[in-house]
Parts: structure tokens; C-alpha cells; sequence
């Protein structure tokens, strides 16, 4: 004989699994804060890679298990807000713009300006999208980086910048960890350029075909080379794929732009 009221408690432990992803999406960007501030800046670079990776299972499996809700949308935005927005702004300040102090000329606060207009950007990037939804939905492409993309560029600059692997990069370099003043000049306009990449109209491929369907083959195999390379290298084959996320948008607008064909001259 089958047991039905079973089945209420199976409903509910659905419902919490993606929130218990949603959950160390928030726990990552917490610990790659506490980390940056004590220095550790190695941990905070994978937590917010753990928290990358927990917020791209949690909608997937809220879809598969048919437990989307309003409510796990509404918390996914907050977790992503601290942990691609602040996390992110906290770890490059404390790995690099801090030291915008020490140059009189520049002004003490540049620094933390910069890092501030990168939180601010994700914020509203994330309120955009939100408003967006439903419209965004039926479309192919993102307007703007996703925060977490953008967060991939400035995390993975700094773990770039202090692994110290036996990699064919380091070889090339001579040295590493790079110090914090050693990279100010690229981590100032960087997180900057990032920052605003957000919040532009430009169109980027949000690769929602690649979930389910046929896929060209080319773009299957970018994405299992990017996978391979990245068992190697990863601190700069992911900075590089992330980094040229964010560029391929300006790059196909300039590209559409110049394939749309001319009007006619007037008779």
C-alpha cells in the first residue's frame, strides 16, 4: 500500500535545495570578504568562484525540479548583490586601489570611489535585470555584463596576480605574486571599464542555446578548449575568457553595425 502524506515532506526539501545553493552563493561572497580584509586574497578569489559556480546550479535546478518561486528569485538577487557586487569592490580595494593613499596627487579616495562605482554598477545591473525579466525572457541576449561575469574579470586579475603556480604565465613573467602597487595602473581602469560594462545597453550572447538543442560545433568546441585550458591555468585562461566576454559585446555591435547595408541614394 502506497504512502501518500509522504509526499508533502519530498515537496519541501525540494523547495529548500535551491535555496541551500542560493545560500552558499551568499556564503562564498561572505568568506571572499572576510578573507580580503585579512589578506588571504588566494581564499577570497575562490569563494567567490564557489559562488559563481552555486549561483549558476541554483535557478537550473529550481527549473528542473519545477520550486521557482518569487521568493527564491528575490533572495538569489541579494546573495548575488553581496557576493558579485561588494565581494568583489572589497577584494580588489584591499588587493590593489588602496594604495592610491600613498600618491598625495591622486587623492586618498580614488580608490575607494573606484570600488564604490563598481558595487553601485552591479546594484543596478541587478535591478535592471529584475525589472527586465519577464521581457528578457524571450530574448536571446543580455543587456549589459551579468555581475556575475563582471565579477570573474576583477576577481580573476587578482588571482592572476598573486598564484604563483609553476604556469607557462609565471614562466613567461619572470615573477610572481605581483604586489599591489605593481598593478595599479591595470586595476584602476580595469575595474572601472568592468564596472560600467554593466550598466551599457550593448547587447551580450547570454548562450542560452547551448542549454538544450543543436549548438554549432565551433561553439562546442570554444567551450570545451576554455574547460581544458582552464585545468591548466585557471587563474588567467578564466580571466582571459571572462575579460573577453566583456569585450565580444562592443566587438559584434561594431560588427552589426557595419553588415547593416547601406540605404539607397534618393533618386
Amino acid at each position: 500500500m502506497d504512502d501518500k502524506p509522504a509526499s508533502p515532506a519530498r515537496r519541501k526539501g525540494i523547495y529548500i535545495l535551491p535555496n541551500l545553493f542560493t545560500t552558499a552563493t551568499l556564503f562564498g561572497g561572505f568568506y571572499a570578504i572576510v578573507m580580503a580584509m585579512n589578506g588571504h586574497f588566494e581564499a577570497a578569489c575562490i569563494g567567490i568562484l564557489v559562488a559563481m559556480v552555486a549561483d549558476g546550479l541554483d535557478g537550473r535546478i529550481a527549473r528542473l525540479t519545477g520550486t521557482a518561486t518569487d521568493f527564491g528569485k528575490e533572495y538569489d538577487s541579494l546573495c548575488d548583490m553581496v557576493a558579485f557586487g561588494v565581494a568583489p569592490a572589497i577584494l580588489v580595494y584591499a588587493f590593489s586601489l588602496r594604495y592610491f593613499a600613498d600618491y598625495p596627487w591622486f587623492g586618498g579616495k580614488v580608490g575607494w570611489v573606484i570600488a564604490f562605482t563598481y558595487c553601485a554598477c552591479a546594484a543596478l545591473r541587478l535591478a535592471r535585470f529584475n525589472v527586465l525579466a519577464a521581457i528578457a525572457s524571450s530574448n536571446k541576449d543580455f543587456y549589459g555584463v551579468p555581475s556575475p561575469t563582471a565579477a570573474g574579470v576583477v576577481t580573476f586579475f587578482v588571482w592572476s596576480c598573486v598564484d604563483d603556480s609553476k604556469s607557462l604565465f609565471v614562466w613567461v613573467a619572470g615573477r610572481v605574486p605581483f604586489e599591489g602597487t605593481d598593478v595599479l595602473i591595470v586595476a584602476a581602469p580595469l575595474t572601472l571599464l568592468t564596472a560600467l560594462s554593466m550598466v551599457t545597453s550593448i547587447r551580450y550572447n547570454s548562450f542560452k542555446k547551448l542549454e538544450g538543442g543543436p549548438v554549432r560545433f565551433l561553439s562546442f568546441a570554444a567551450v570545451v578548449g576554455v574547460i581544458l585550458l582552464a585545468t591548466l591555468d585557471p587563474p588567467r585562461v578564466l580571466f582571459l575568457a571572462a575579460f573577453g566576454y566583456v569585450l565580444s559585446g562592443p566587438i559584434a555591435a561594431l560588427m552589426r553595425r557595419t553588415r547593416k547595408p547601406s540605404a539607397p541614394a534618393p533618386n
